[in-house]
């Protein structure tokens, strides 16, 4: 340690340093840990409400169901953050992420102290400033991972916050509503602060990874902010596949958040609505099964192979969603195991769009861009899908019971959503055909 310190570059950490020329396993240890542990303490300023039912709050204007105005406002925010998000992730440079971070996430916690003290139901309105900056937070994260020789491995451990995360902060919800007797109104509040300071600290440790090295860059190409020129061009150059990959997306996000959102009631209406530890027993089950199965992609060296190979587990995501819910119907498998098969099913075929299949396309196409920009085209999308079924479950079908419309929901995801995939791997078969075709007529030229 004495040696680093002495021989370090001026303004460069110890840490960073020791992770630079150190064995690559303490890099992709330290590196996903901390982004792991920064993102799951991000969870507990967004899902601990939904833990509550609100029951005794009146309606929102009068006709609204409380919980489902507080939800749709917190996706509105989250949805307008993600927009936001194209232009602020993508041209983010690495200097000013941990800061950043730092002030989104704990201007969250200020709406929802503000939440707390103000009257309902005009009190919604502090959800939607809860989710406006959250929305950025797995953008900047991910720009620590992205474009290393073991971006698969790091997202594979960061996309496990995706599971586990939500289910682990509920849990802290529901134990300070049942346990400590904590009101509802303050319980999303006290959540974010029980965990400010472990965030602070993850923060610190995530700002210490050092960038990508010159055998990043050979690999995967380096990875540098995007103006609005620099957008255009990368998306209209293959721009239908892209297109096909954005709408399923938003078919996995809207199902992904619904499931998220109300499963506090999918559980009750399961039978296992009392349960504070069912949120936690299902998402380490499901992370598990996507984690070894994801974790494999880092094995792929080929860009092109890797990306889709991607599509291909994401189609076998599609396969267990729907298959699961079928054996679910047809009383085959208990309630229980289908929310960890459907659930495993749902993440492997959501996951890669935040980590591994946008990261490698950039790769693949090989231009000097980021991942970032097209995970936030895909997540913008995938927040009105997410919109969109809140609202159409509220006023189209308010008849129908949750566990029902769920039911219904996963079937329409696990078939359209395949569809649109499969589209989109046969352009970019077509795609890096011709790329292909160009690259060899140049070379014989």
């Amino acid at each position: 340690m004495s040696e680093l310190l002495a021989t370090k570059q001026p303004g460069e950490h110890v840490i960073t340093r020791w992770l630079s020329h150190g064995h690559p396993v303490w890099l992709v240890l330290y590196a996903s840990m901390a982004a792991f542990l920064t993102y799951t303490c991000m969870y507990a300023y967004r899902k601990p409400f939904s833990v509550a039912t609100f029951e005794s709050m009146p309606q929102w204007l009068g006709f609204l169901d409380f919980k489902v105005a507080l939800i749709l406002s917190q996706v509105l925010g989250y949805l307008l953050s993600k927009f936001i998000g194209i232009k602020v992730v993508s041209e983010m440079t690495a200097s000013k992420r941990a800061i950043t971070i730092v002030a989104l996430v704990l201007g969250s916690e200020l709406a929802l102290i503000a939440f707390a003290l103000s009257p309902a139901p005009y009190n919604v309105l502090f959800l939607f400033l809860n989710g406006l900056p959250l929305g950025m937070i797995w953008g900047l994260v991910f720009s620590f991972l992205e474009g290393r020789k073991y971006t698969e491995i790091l997202g594979a451990v960061l996309s496990v916050t995706f599971i586990v995360a939500s289910g682990w902060v509920r849990t802290v919800g529901k134990w300070l509503l049942v346990e400590v007797q904590v009101p509802e109104i303050w319980m999303p509040a006290v959540t974010g602060a029980i965990f400010t300071l472990p965030f602070l600290c993850c923060v610190f440790f995530l700002s210490k990874t050092p960038l990508p090295n010159q055998e990043d860059v050979s690999l995967r190409h380096k990875r540098v902010p995007m103006d609005a020129r620099a957008r255009w061009s990368f998306f209209i150059s293959c721009a239908p596949g892209i297109l096909c990959l954005v709408l399923s997306f938003l078919l996995f996000t809207g199902l992904r958040d619904f499931r998220d959102n109300f499963s506090a009631e999918i559980w009750t209406a399961l039978g296992y609505g009392q349960e504070p530890g069912i949120f936690a027993y299902a998402g380490i089950r499901i992370a598990l099964i996507v984690l070894v199965a994801l974790g494999l992609m880092v094995l792929i060296k080929d860009n092109v192979k890797a990306f889709f190979s991607n599509q291909g587990f994401i189609l076998f995501g599609c396969g267990l969603l729907g298959l699961s819910t079928l054996l679910f119907e047809t009383q085959h498998i208990g309630g229980k195991t289908w929310m960890v098969l459907l659930g495993a099913g749902l993440y492997i075929a959501y996951i890669p769009y935040n980590c591994f299949l946008f990261d490698r396309l950039v790769s693949s196409v090989g231009v000097t861009a980021n991942a970032g920009f097209l995970i936030y085209l895909a997540d913008s999308a995938g927040y009105l899908g997410s919109v969109g079924i809140l609202l159409y479950r509220t006023f189209a079908t308010p008849d129908i019971s949750w566990l029902t419309f769920f039911i219904q929901l996963c079937y329409l995801v696990a078939i359209a959503g395949a569809a649109l995939v499969v589209a989109s791997f046969i352009y970019f078969m077509g795609f890096f055909r011709r790329q292909r075709a160009i690259n060899l007529s140049h070379t014989t030229s």
